[in-house]
């Protein structure tokens, strides 16, 4: 960290004792345009429908992010980059790790980890083969930009029936630079590193280090990391592109657990007796290379191959009540061709067959935990294999010209588990789960830049390897490794909705407006909601459950520089049929089995409204130098903490502030800003652990904090 703060001191003072210099410069480099934020559909995406489509022709909702929309803000967690997408509503549990993403309620029941939703980066899984994703590798010092597809894609990607959030290392870059940052916070948070990108006519290499470490605003829950990222790329011909793509990560994380009504009224800040005393944390490892080949061909380029292999190396040690050793390696691969084609009176028709492979296996270590010691004592030995794979097919048909187009879509999917047990008489145990979901959806151009779109389909989300663990109730009284009665969860989707970009840079007032608005209706079978049995965390299915919801995301500029968005999402979800049995024990230790019926209960973590919206400023007060100005406000109404709906937690109101300004000197920039997140010093419930049998619900959000930041960069 000090060589950072020697790099930055000594690029500062060049600038104070060498003003010929940079003077000499700015005769040298023509004027840059100052970046400004803009929203149109006609950017590239790649996420939605596997295939390069503009937003504006893709039957979803789909919103794609510049790294320049939050250049000024803090980046530490995903929820300061993400909240002003509606329908995506994130609860942070310890920084950027353990945060839940929810799109339209899918990943609201996992307490540990992403679920529901399919996480890439740079377009390769970041989500293990079962569903369940930790974001340690994303990066926003490297991120370009980020591609977030709300709503049902498990008809292109395994375990997506909430939507896909792919984050693309910043690649894009047309001359070569280097950046040095540092970042400074509340609860001691540094952040520093640097960004380098290098372009040849032949070569482009970008390369991010990050050190992160964080005391926490909890006890007990400091973090600290380090994360690399690298891009290469080349076009070993003509219209083929070849990438190889890496990254490693290391760190460490404790964990200060939920607390109960009683604790967290006494103090919101505290960590869980048990947490301290066991010192709940894990230390994580993974590495990733991934090589990418992709070629167009054809008289009009009209045929496209992309071909994706990978492999991954995973280690992490995570200390419970037990003392867990992981080591997991993986292989991956994907493949897609895509064909564009005239048919009938001059339409055109896109079609797109692909398929994905996912490997993992290793083995995992159970030990006695002793005061957060591994003990010597190998209680459990087991060997744990998850696969996954699948093929696409995708056809988009025009049927009007430029007006009317029909996209078909379908997915085959096999994912399965395969444990064995390395001490008891090297048991074993297999299960396996299949479906094929198909969608089908149409797309209504009013004008070329605004569309109505409706579509319909269906989605599987297998359960992930942690939610099969088996326990002593189960049918067969935990007899297997794996819990014999956890069904898939699966859901018929509905959505109808417009968007569009109303751009017109003649006028005055409101010269670039962007909006959406889309209303959806899910009907899930058998959805997977956590409970406790004697403190630990199971899986089980809850029958049938009506989601409901609108959503709604404007972003206008009000006059030149003068910004302002908003994103609201209402979600009614309701269990329709619900009979649950509870176990518990009573004051002499004998168990209690009751059945319960929370049918007409609404579905616990999900707030019913959720709304930010933003005001901000831009300004030019030369070629090279920019002034920033942004206010934020952020309303959460209260949310159900259990399956029963026994308490609900408080609404919230959080304002924030970030402000800044960058600078110019011929080759060199400087970038200072800085804010505060909850203002009003709002004390709140930021994270809910869902159907706590101990009542340990809550876990606190995060109080009025700090944040500056300082970026120096050169371009060559």
């Amino acid at each position: 960290m000090k060589i950072f703060n020697l790099g930055f001191f000594l690029l500062f003072l060049l600038l104070l004792l060498y003003p010929e210099f940079t003077k000499a410069q700015e005769n040298d480099v023509k004027p840059t345009e100052i970046d400004t934020i803009k929203y149109q559909t006609d950017e590239v995406i790649v996420t939605g429908t596997r295939t390069n489509k503009k937003i504006i022709d893709i039957p979803y909702p789909v919103v794609r992010i510049s790294n320049k929309t939050y250049k000024y803000d803090r980046k530490t967690s995903i929820s300061d980059v993400l909240n002003v997408v509606p329908g995506v509503f994130m609860q942070n549990r310890y920084g950027n790790h353990d945060v839940r993403i929810s799109i339209r309620g899918f990943g609201s029941r996992s307490n540990s980890g992403i679920r529901g939703v399919r996480i890439l980066l740079d377009g390769i899984p970041e989500s293990e083969p079962d569903g369940q994703t930790r974001i340690e590798a994303i990066d926003f010092n490297s991120v370009g930009s980020i591609e977030i597809v709300k709503g049902n894609s498990s008809s292109l990607y395994t375990n997506a029936p909430g939507g896909v959030v792919n984050f693309i290392n910043d690649i894009n870059f047309p001359t070569d630079f280097v950046t040095l940052f540092n970042d400074f916070g509340s609860a001691n948070l540094r952040r520093s590193g640097f960004k380098l990108g290098y372009r040849t006519p032949d070569y482009g290499f970008l390369a991010t280090y990050t050190y992160h470490n964080y005391k926490g605003y909890r006890k007990h829950s400091e973090d600290y990391w380090h994360i690399v990222n690298t891009v290469l790329e080349t076009d070993p011909g003509k219209n083929t592109n070849l990438q190889v793509l890496g990254y490693f990560v290391t760190g460490l994380i404790r964990l200060p657990g939920s607390l109960t009504k009683k604790e967290m009224d006494a103090d919101p800040f505290q960590a869980a007796k048990r947490e301290v005393d066991f010192d709940f944390r894990r230390i994580s490892k993974k590495g990733r290379v991934g090589v990418r080949l992709n070629s167009k061909f054809g008289e009009s380029l009209n045929n496209e191959v992309e071909i994706t292999t990978y492999g991954t190396i995973k280690y992490f040690e995570r200390t419970q009540r037990n003392y867990r050793i992981i080591n997991r390696y993986g292989l991956g691969a994907s493949g897609r061709f895509t064909n564009k084609s005239i048919l009938f009176d001059n339409l055109e028709n896109e079609f797109t067959i692909g398929g994905d492979y996912l490997y993992q296996t290793g083995p995992i270590e159970d030990y006695n935990n002793i005061a957060g010691k591994k003990g010597d004592l190998l209680n459990n030995l087991t060997d744990e294999t998850i696969g996954n794979s699948g093929f696409f097919i995708q056809d988009n048909i025009e049927i009007l010209k430029r007006k009317l187009f029909l996209l078909v879509s379908g997915r085959y999917d096999n994912v399965y588990f395969d444990q064995k047990d390395q001490l008891l008489a090297k048991r074993s145990d297999i299960r396996r789960f299949e479906a094929f979901t198909p969608k089908a959806a149409l797309n209504y151009k009013l004008t070329p830049s605004i569309s109505v779109y409706t579509s319909y389909g269906m989605s599987f989300d297998s359960p992930a390897g942690n939610e099969l663990d088996n326990y002593p109730l189960s049918s067969n009284r935990g007899t297997t490794l794996i819990n014999p009665d956890l069904k898939p969860q699966k859901s018929n989707n509905f959505e109808i909705g417009i968007k569009g970009n109303i751009i017109d840079f003649e006028q005055k007032y409101f010269g670039n407006t962007y909006f959406e608005l889309t209303f959806f209706n899910s009907i899930i079978s058998d959805e997977i909601v956590p409970f406790e049995v004697y403190g630990d965390v199971f899986y089980r299915n809850s029958a049938k459950t009506n989601r409901t919801g609108i959503e709604l995301g404007v972003n206008t500029s009000i006059i030149e520089g003068l910004k302002f968005g908003l994103s609201y999402a209402y979600s009614n979800f309701k269990y329709d049929e619900y009979k649950a049995i509870s176990i518990d024990a009573d004051s002499l230790g004998n168990i209690i089995t009751k059945t319960k019926d929370f049918a007409g209960n609404s579905v616990p973590s999900v707030p019913e409204h959720n709304l930010f919206t933003f005001l901000e400023y831009e300004h030019s007060f030369s070629y090279n130098f920019l002034g920033f100005i942004k206010g934020t406000l952020q309303y959460v109404s209260g949310l159900f903490v259990n399956d029963a709906n026994e308490n609900k937690t408080d609404a919230y109101t959080l304002l924030g502030f970030t402000s800044g300004f960058e600078y110019k000197l011929g080759r060199f920039s400087l970038l200072l800003s800085g804010g505060v997140n909850n203002i009003l010093d709002k004390r709140y419930v930021g994270f809910i652990n869902i159907n706590s049998t101990s009542k340990r619900f809550y876990e606190a959000g995060e109080p009025r904090s700090y944040f500056a930041s300082f970026r120096i960069g050169y371009n060559f």
